[in-house]
């Protein structure tokens, strides 16, 4: 197991990862919902809560719960690293044979857990998806949106990305060491992790409404997390350029026909509107081009800078550990 040994002791049988970033209002709630269903397993277990740089209590509310609760364990990290690479932080962190991750905003139950574990025991399985049965709290944009991502995602990955399922599922030990040796330095995991290929199940349940605070995935993150998909995921963009090249320059062809045509046929009148229309379009259509390169060209600079993903400067399961753990991305 590539597990992290220096922290002693035996290895809980469940790990619970938990993303967190400014969620002091609901952070008691989902507290008492998760630990009587962890309690209730009768398995050693251990939450690992990646305190993703919050700027609010979120710190004090975690310190004052592990107070309370001695499996809760608190991975922070100095700045806040995104939904992803926390997610990233608290598998690298977390020491389970099987590992869940799950978010703190109570639309995923945690009682679905319970299921996942019997199911993945049960069958041998290395991966239990969470799946969205029912979205009926969601806005008509919000399934819209969701249905149309794993479409297009199946489309261009080529991969079977199970339908309505989000970063709420169950990872076998074997499962987990396979993600963490793989060198990305945008992980988007609901799509690595059927791209493992590893036998797998799904449980289905009703999405629930945010039990309190706002949600941290806004419009302009969903765009990011769809953007990281396609170009983590699939070359089908610079292929999309080539083809809107050869759809340009054929356009150009045609119009060059049509202006030679009028000038034999003496019907040329001057005039700037077939002019300004052709370089707008052709201008568009290069930064475009321009633009969608550059997308995968970023990616080669910061794989190539090798900076860290994330730091991680406290881990309640380390106390005597002052100096920060780095771990590369």
């Amino acid at each position: 197991m590539t597990i992290d040994e220096g922290y002693g002791g035996m290895y809980p049988r469940l790990s619970v990862v938990v993303p967190v970033f400014n969620e002091e209002d609901v952070l008691p709630l989902f507290a008492e919902r998760l630990r009587p269903v962890l309690d209730g397993l009768l398995v050693t277990y251990e939450v690992v809560a990646v305190d993703d740089g919050s700027r609010d209590a979120t710190p004090v509310v975690l310190e004052t719960m592990r107070r309370r609760w001695p499996q809760l364990r608190i991975v922070r990290l100095r700045r806040n690293a995104g939904h992803q690479n926390a997610l990233t932080a608290g598998l690298h962190r977390a020491r389970g044979e099987y590992v869940v991750s799950i978010d703190v905003d109570l639309q995923d139950p945690p009682e679905v857990i319970a299921r996942m574990l019997a199911a993945a025991e049960g069958g041998g399985l290395d991966v239990v998806y969470g799946v969205r049965a029912d979205r009926g709290t969601d806005s008509l944009f919000k399934r819209w949106t969701a249905e149309s991502y794993y479409r297009l995602m199946r489309r261009l990955t080529g991969t079977a990305v199970p339908h309505n399922a989000g970063d709420f599922r169950m990872l076998s030990r074997n499962a987990v060491n396979a993600l963490l040796d793989l060198p990305e330095d945008r992980p988007v995991y609901r799509l690595l992790v059927p791209w493992l290929g590893l036998p797998s199940g799904e449980v289905p349940y009703a999405r629930a409404e945010r039990a309190a605070g706002r949600s941290k995935y806004p419009l302009a993150k969903m765009v990011r997390l769809a953007f990281d998909s396609i170009t983590g995921f699939s070359a089908a963009p610079l292929r999309v350029a080539t083809w809107l090249g050869c759809v340009g320059i054929a356009l150009c062809f045609v119009m060059g026909g049509a202006v030679l045509a009028a000038y034999l046929w003496g019907n040329v009148v001057p005039g700037w509107t077939s002019m300004f229309v052709a370089l707008v379009f052709l201008g568009a259509l290069q930064l475009l081009c321009l633009g969608l390169l550059g997308e995968y060209v970023a990616r080669v600079f910061t794989s190539m800078q090798n900076r860290p993903a994330y730091v991680v400067t406290f881990d309640s399961a380390a106390p005597s550990s002052r100096r920060p753990v780095r771990v590369p991305s």
